[in-house]
């Protein structure tokens, strides 16, 4: 599974989520609002609210902001449907986009819109998802444990965890979706912290880009982010 990871650079995306906190918080609020409204507020009993929880956990949201927004999204009249759009970014590479959404033709407008400008187009359903399969990634940062790295090895692999790898600062611990909740309860409970947390789409094959196609991709993803709608962007660029 290595290879495809993102994680070299863990201090760059930290100040980036810490300039963009505010927005990421809207953004998982309503994904904790839609996990309510499926479920329940309880996450004991709603386990879609509990793995958006450890998303917001690894987001670095605040435990108060979590059960405010769990407490408001009980009585809420918001509705929100969440989408999924396929196509192609700059240079072939696969591209899909999850999106959390009040108003399905503005959302769908809005991403075609990024794609045209980006050189991209926007496919159909199934155009690019079978490059990808479907896996939990728990990705931890080196620094915040003092756990041995064959003693975590052995805890993720034991508690059912596909794969483990050690990348430069951090350590992707790689699961069946099925199996992602268990993996990720059990490594909560020796009280380890994650920089990521949550069910991905993960490319079985990558692309790699020359500078030109790198600056349009990350130009794509900037204005894909900038979307209040979107929750989620998943690539085979190998970055």
């Amino acid at each position: 599974m290595s290879g495809h990871s993102k994680w070299h650079n863990i201090q760059a995306k930290k100040g980036k989520a810490d300039a963009a906190r505010g927005k990421v918080f809207t953004k998982l609020g309503r994904e904790l609002l839609i996990a309510v409204k499926e479920g329940g507020p309880d996450p004991s009993g709603n386990s879609k609210l509990k793995n958006v929880i450890a998303k917001c956990k690894a987001a670095n949201m605040p435990n108060d902001t979590i059960n405010n927004a769990i407490k408001k999204a009980s009585s809420s009249n918001e509705n929100y449907e969440e989408m999924t759009y396929e196509g192609y970014g700059p240079c072939g590479v696969a591209v899909i986009v999850e999106a959390a959404t009040d108003n399905k033709n503005r959302t769908a407008a809005d991403v075609r819109h990024v794609f045209d400008k980006a050189g991209g187009n926007l496919g159909t359903s199934g155009c690019v998802s079978y490059m990808f399969n479907k896996k939990g990634i728990i990705v931890i940062d080196k620094e915040t444990t003092n756990i041995d790295e064959d003693e975590l090895m052995m805890l993720a692999l034991e508690s059912g965890a596909e794969d483990f790898n050690s990348e430069d600062e951090v350590y992707e611990i790689v699961t069946d979706p099925s199996d992602f909740s268990v993996v990720r309860e059990k490594l909560e409970e020796k009280g380890l912290e994650f920089l990521e947390a949550e069910v991905q789409m993960v490319p079985t094959t990558t692309v790699d880009l020359d500078e030109a196609g790198i600056e349009k991709m990350e130009r794509l993803i900037e204005r894909l982010e900038e979307l209040d709608d979107v929750s989620n962007i998943y690539h085979n660029w190998n970055e």
